[in-house]
């Protein structure tokens, strides 16, 4: 596929502010003729009206230290993508990735692409490394509603839908894309769990206000059903655009979290000893932080229980004590880390039915 020629950043600005008063966002134009190399079902990929690159990605971006002065542009409600690299917490804000949805990294030998698509709620974090490093910019198209990426090192500019998670179009077609583990998480519960984290900050220095306003309206409200775009699946189990915390099973589609499933009554945390896949999954909600991590819970070949009582989690086999993202702080197990689930993401509800339409629902008893 030859991609069209880019547009002006400007323009994709101009059509991010003109959804944000549009209850179901531009009109559809048509399928888009992707040629003979697509795994996808081309009906179902559309143009988004911005072109090529005009939604632009960035690469290497400021990063600083969450107590720098440039962090002052976010809000404590602000959610953030979290993820770590040999041991180093790092964090990219949703109030950037509004208008960028990829950020390429390189930090020290590793190469990462930070993705958000704002249409689908769907937070990835991708290992570059196995693509030869190639960056990723934003294609302007987009597959049942989702963000499709192009590599744009690459002359052939093969096409990457986000939520496929490998190529669906052009010489790399079905090549797949490792994720790195992350989460999502208040800016404030972040700071609070990562005092030497480093966090992205504007990449303009500040300057720009585009930054301070979330582009699409109420398009992330609970009770907002309106689509871009045709979806091949239809669920009514849950709200739309409740988010959930996705754990990948590709042989039997995965198992979904709900956020209002987990949080519950209120609790402030709550604890799921669950297996997906024939793996055990310890699924962990921080209702202070909004988020829903999802942890290994084996360590050195035992299976850990865990559950919520006087006020900490606690495992039952040695009754140390853990924080929500899965370090423990007191006990036998003290300084013990479980480690993330890389198969898991956060998205609507909406888009992870469409892309795992056999999933499991998790519900509370």
């Amino acid at each position: 596929m030859h991609p069209r020629p880019p547009l002006l950043a400007a323009a994709a600005v101009s059509l991010l502010l003109s959804c944000s008063d549009a209850a179901t966002g531009p009109e559809p134009t048509t399928s888009v003729d992707l040629g003979p190399n697509c795994s996808i079902d081309t009906d179902l990929v559309f143009d988004g009206g911005v072109g090529v690159d005009g939604i632009p990605a960035l690469t290497n971006p400021p990063v600083t230290g969450i107590f720098d002065q440039q962090t002052g542009f976010l809000w404590e409600s602000d959610r953030v993508i979290s993820f770590e690299l040999d041991g180093q917490a790092i964090a990219v804000p949703h109030r950037i990735l509004w208008w960028h949805e990829i950020v390429n990294l390189t930090l020290g030998p590793y190469r990462v692409a930070v993705t958000y698509c704002p249409l689908t709620g769907s937070s990835i974090v991708f290992d570059r490394s196995e693509v030869a490093g190639d960056e990723f910019g934003v294609s302007g198209l987009l597959f049942q509603n989702n963000l499709i990426m192009y590599d744009r090192t690459d002359g052939d500019r093969s096409l990457w839908p986000q939520m496929l998670r490998q190529a669906g179009c052009g010489p790399k077609q079905g090549q797949p894309l490792p994720l790195i583990a992350s989460s999502e998480v208040t800016w404030e519960r972040w700071r609070a769990l990562n005092q030497d984290g480093l966090v992205v900050v504007r990449p303009d220095g500040g300057l720009s206000t585009q930054y301070d306003r979330y582009p699409y309206g109420d398009y992330e409200s609970l009770g907002n059903t309106n689509l871009f775009y045709p979806q091949t699946v239809t669920d009514t189990r849950r709200p739309v655009k409740e988010r959930v915390l996705g754990v990948l099973d590709d042989a039997n589609g995965g198992k979904a979290y709900p956020f209002g499933e987990l949080r519950g009554d209120g609790s402030p945390v709550t604890v799921v000893n669950d297996v997906v896949g024939g793996k055990p999954v310890l699924v962990v909600w921080d209702n202070d932080g909004e988020a829903a991590f999802a942890l290994n819970p084996v360590v050195d070949g035992q299976t850990l229980t865990f559950e919520f009582t006087g006020g900490d989690i606690v495992d039952a086999g040695t009754g140390s004590r853990w924080r929500v993202d899965g370090v423990a702080f007191e006990g036998p197990m003290e300084g013990t880390r479980l480690e993330p689930v890389e198969g898991a993401y956060i998205a609507f509800w909406f888009a992870w039915i469409a892309f795992q339409p056999t999933t499991e629902l998790w519900e509370a008893n």
